[in-house]
């Protein structure tokens, strides 16, 4: 069944949003949660060296820089990665995690911002020793390149704060909802099929809505006229945080129905992949892993134990 679709607004992208936060705000504590965008960071987590860690990384494995773990970034938006109010220093989620990481391996930490479509090629032309930069772990990927998981891809549902919806977390729940998401996206995909399952059942159908403009799209929230937004949760979490005017109601596997999962990638067989988990399941065993998490307001996409090449995606 085609989704009933409001008409398509066109308007600023979601950066212009994010550098009038930058420009007015180098910290953001809203909701309860502390955001800090200024390029001092002084409360970044940092650890000491992990004796296991260092010596799993292999004898064969040459370093960018001798003294230095050289990561590949995409600053994107907050929370998971995105340039400070400096407009250069590289922060966020991402940011800390590899900084822990660089501690755990007892080196210092160089981040190379990269574009999207090119840190395949920054990995493997050794321009960097490893990305973390909210790769998802894939089939296809994993056969160039290896994987170290560090967290749960997911989509969430976010309502207004004042919502009597308590809980979106299976088709059923969606029935009969005005619900905005993003086209083309995985969370489109898995809408539109939760749809699908409940028509078939007799449900009422989802009045899907989509909209270019995040501002048009959280003032049809906030007006009313949509009952919730199905989006990534990183950048849903950040926004509640940052506006105190929505809250989660339920996530989803990014993946649906197969759980899809983050991971820092790192060339085939060069021999980091072990090292690069070894750190951070002791960062998790430690409590550093959640207090990363929790500075960025992503606790809800923990895992529990990372995973040298985990079961990815499928290829399509």
């Amino acid at each position: 069944m085609k989704p009933q679709s409001s008409p398509r607004f066109t308007g600023q992208v979601l950066l212009s949003a994010i550098a009038s936060i930058a420009m007015g705000f180098s910290t953001l504590a809203l909701a309860g949660v502390a955001l800090d965008l200024s390029p001092q960071q002084p409360d970044r987590i940092r650890v000491q060296k992990d004796p296991v860690a260092v010596k799993a990384v292999s004898a064969q494995f040459h370093f960018v820089k001798d003294d230095t773990l050289t990561i590949g970034i995409h600053p994107t938006i907050p929370p998971i990665s995105t340039y400070a109010t400096d407009a250069k220093t590289v922060v966020g989620f991402d940011a800390d995690l590899a900084q822990v990481v660089a501690d755990s391996l007892g080196r210092k930490l160089e981040l190379v911002p990269v574009a999207w479509a090119d840190w395949p090629l920054a990995l493997e032309s050794g321009k960097v020793d490893a990305v973390l930069s909210n790769v998802t772990v894939t089939e296809e990927r994993k056969l160039k390149f290896d994987f170290s998981s560090y967290r749960q891809d997911q989509v969430g549902f976010y309502v207004k704060s004042d919502s009597k919806i308590a809980s979106l977390k299976e088709p059923k729940d969606v029935a009969g909802l005005r619900i905005v998401t993003d086209s083309g996206t995985n969370q489109e995909k898995i809408l539109l099929a939760w749809d699908k399952e409940n028509v078939a059942h007799g449900l009422k159908p989802v009045a899907v809505q989509y909209y270019d403009d995040v501002a048009v799209r959280n003032l049809a929230l906030q007006s009313g006229r949509a009952d919730a937004v199905f989006s990534v949760n990183a950048t849903q979490a950040y926004q509640a945080a940052q506006q105190g005017k929505t809250r989660l109601v339920g996530t989803v596997s990014g993946g649906w129905p197969r759980t899809a999962e983050l991971a820092i990638a790192t060339r085939k067989g060069s021999g980091l992949a072990d090292a690069l988990t070894a750190s951070l399941n002791d960062l998790i065993a430690s409590g550093t892993y959640t207090r990363v998490l929790d500075r960025w307001n992503l606790g809800s996409e923990a895992i529990a134990r990372s995973a040298t090449n985990p079961p990815g995606l499928p290829k399509l």
